[in-house]
């Protein structure tokens, strides 16, 4: 469990050194390219579709920047199922390392990336490698018993969370070095004021890549692997999860689902709630993500796992969800900073106890040989969310309210709550 910790949170860490620059990126690229190319292209669309709906160039600039992450998480919808049935025939340390591989060269790509179109080129070859997750998560449901399961989801939330903390913070630093101030010759070989945080991705993918040659044993016994003789292929993600041979593992994909939806919707919407509602400046915004990750390390890493030895999956489940519920809401109706940052204390409390909740639950309700295929679809859909709602959420944001959004999260997590309440008990 150690080596699969440190394993997602190298990666994740590289993952997410670029969320805080990707408005800065598009800067630089509109200074350097102006309105030719790709990203003329690409800008004229998003400021034409900001003019129709009587929004400025600054929307245009954000749904740019939301495009390129619902592209990024379109393509992790699509290959998770993918890389977690290849994982389920010929082992997860043989994906994880041809997945993690793959990742450190579309880094090497955005270390490079003097021009814009390579620099969408290397996060879709990010997006493809970046399925790797649900492999990972799998290797946890090889290593445990079906008792302590869920429990061990819960140290892959609380790496997943603080590889997200970890890493925008490490990106916002390192932005702050410019190799071309110290050596202008090198925009000659693609180099850009962003290779640094580029370089350190690129770096700790290769640590990762190290570490798991030397220390991941191979997790998944030859008696639960699928058939080696069947043909591993690209499949529509949606059709995979509709042939998961457990109804009840569908219908907790489809809670997961819904879920992530009005999360990810929070996720997007929270710092602009901040500037727009409280005045907070790029400083509040930091703080208030970290204190946002803070309470989800602790509630994966420590809460949930104790709370799991007393209580069943399904009730931690249900629980999550109805507390969900009303950190959406206070969020979303906060008239000061005490009641937001209480709001978000309790979202994501609720939020610490639904992820390791689902993914345990969707683990037990699947066979031993379709660990990988089935947490694949899981983590595919929860990609369908992050490439949906970005732009669909800022829409609502800009045109309704942020009231509306975190309304509409509301009803989502409360949805999800009602299904919940049917699942069946798990076997263990």
């Amino acid at each position: 469990m150690g080596v699969i910790f440190l394993t997602l949170y190298i990666d994740l860490i590289g993952f997410s050194i670029i969320f805080p620059l990707v408005p800065d990126i598009l800067q630089h690229y509109l200074g350097l390219e102006g309105s030719t190319g790709l990203l003329g292209s690409a800008v004229a669309a998003t400021e034409w579709i900001a003019g129709l709906i009587g929004k400025d160039s600054n929307f245009a600039a954000v749904l740019l920047g939301g495009v390129l992450s619902s592209l990024y998480a379109l393509l992790q919808f699509v290959f998770a199922p993918f890389w977690g049935a290849m994982s389920d025939q010929r082992g997860r340390r043989h994906v994880l390392t041809l997945t993690v591989a793959g990742t450190a060269l579309s880094y090497v790509l955005w270390v490079v990336s003097g021009s814009f179109w390579l620099f969408v080129f290397a996060r879709l070859l990010g997006g493809i490698f970046g399925g790797n997750i649900s492999v990972a998560t799998a290797a946890v449901a090889d290593v445990t018993t079906r008792e302590e399961r869920a429990k061990a989801m819960g140290l892959v939330g609380a790496a997943f969370g603080l590889g997200l903390v970890t890493g925008p913070a490490i990106g916002a630093a390192t932005a702050q070095i410019n190799l071309l101030d110290h050596a202008p010759a090198l925009a000659r070989f693609g180099l850009h004021p962003f290779s640094v945080p580029a370089l350190l991705s690129l770096v700790l993918s290769v640590i990762n890549l190290l570490w798991i040659r030397a220390r991941f044993d191979e997790t998944l016994k030859a008696e639960n692997r699928t058939d080696a003789t069947a043909k591993i292929r690209l499949r529509h993600p949606l059709r995979a999860a509709a042939e998961i041979h457990s109804p009840a593992a569908r219908r907790v994909n489809f809670i997961g689902f819904t879920f992530a939806l009005a999360f990810c919707a929070m996720e997007f919407s929270l710092t602009f709630l901040g500037a727009e509602r409280f005045g907070f400046t790029a400083a509040g915004n930091g703080i208030m993500l970290a204190y946002l990750g803070f309470w989800s390390i602790l509630t994966q890493g420590m809460i949930v796992r104790r709370l799991l030895k007393k209580r069943s999956e399904i009730s931690v489940l249900t629980t999550g969800l109805i507390l969900a519920t009303v950190g959406f809401a206070l969020v979303g109706l906060s008239p000061n900073v005490p009641t937001l940052y209480v709001g978000l204390a309790i979202l994501a409390l609720g939020a610490g106890f639904v992820n390791p909740a689902t993914s345990g639950l969707i683990s037990l309700y699947s066979d031993a040989n379709e660990q990988g295929r089935a947490l694949g679809v899981f983590r595919s859909l929860g990609s369908l969310a992050r490439a949906v709602t970005p732009i669909a959420a800022g829409v609502v944001f800009w045109i309704v309210s942020g009231t509306a959004v975190f309304g509409a999260a509301a009803a989502l997590a409360l949805g999800a709550w009602y299904i919940a309440r049917t699942l069946p008990p798990p076997q263990k």
